[in-house]
């Protein structure tokens, strides 16, 4: 073990790492899916197709979300550091970064919910409008929790982008796993370091995604 890799883990760096990235990902995902849920709901009822058609709407709203899903995430993160500083008083730090985070994937999970929500059969929703249901009730007691299985999935989806993203994070400013990796790995010629926070990502991945799954699989009536 080199003696950069032994003081980091001496003095809890790489725990504290881990913390950082997970506390990022998770903070940044619970943001991102209570502003993308209602977002990509939207997108899914205003379509051509959907039960309350607003074409102007959904053509704005698909518009901005093309646009912010188009831009890379470095260059979003490197725009919006103004717009973090405004909001949380800095643009340095996890704060500022989660803030980042947010606007970044909003439209990556509107994009998964309105995918999610498109696959509820078309059945279940003439039925619910033959019964009466109005559009509100359709999407709180037919979409969605038809959808939930898919939505889980991209949920898991989700919160594995976000914490690639919040890896991006480190060369700015922000912290976690991203940052031990450039600060003390790539900036010092540690090779080590950086394939130790390679490691730690992917374990932390493989179980998100392992959770993720098991909880996709129990609200999958079709497995039940």
């Amino acid at each position: 073990m080199s003696e950069i890799l032994q003081k980091l883990w001496d003095n809890n760096i790489l725990i504290l790492g881990i913390w950082e990235t997970v506390y990022m990902t998770f903070i940044s995902a619970f943001f991102s899916y209570l502003l993308g849920l209602p977002l990509g709901v939207i997108l899914c009822v205003t379509a051509k197709d959907g039960i309350r058609p607003i074409p102007w709407l959904n053509r704005i709203l698909d518009l901005l979300v093309n646009i912010f899903r188009s831009i890379p995430f470095i260059i979003l993160m490197v725009a919006m550091l103004p717009t973090a500083k405004f909001i949380v008083g800095t643009s340095l730090g996890n704060k500022a970064m989660i803030v980042t985070l947010v606007i970044a994937a909003t439209p990556y999970v509107a994009r998964m919910v309105e995918s999610s929500i498109k696959e509820v059969d078309k059945g279940v929703i003439e039925a619910a409008q033959s019964m009466g249901a109005g559009s509100f009730r359709i999407i709180t007691k037919v979409l969605i929790p038809e959808a939930k299985p898919s939505l889980t999935v991209g949920a898991v989806i989700s919160l594995v982008t976000i914490l690639g993203y919040s890896a991006m994070a480190g060369t700015i400013g922000g912290g976690g796993l991203g940052m031990i990796a450039v600060t003390y790995g790539y900036q010092r010629f540690n090779n080590d370091v950086i394939w130790i926070c390679v490691a730690l990502t992917i374990i932390v991945v493989q179980l998100i995604q392992e959770i993720g799954m098991r909880i996709a699989r129990k609200t999958d009536k079709r497995t039940a």
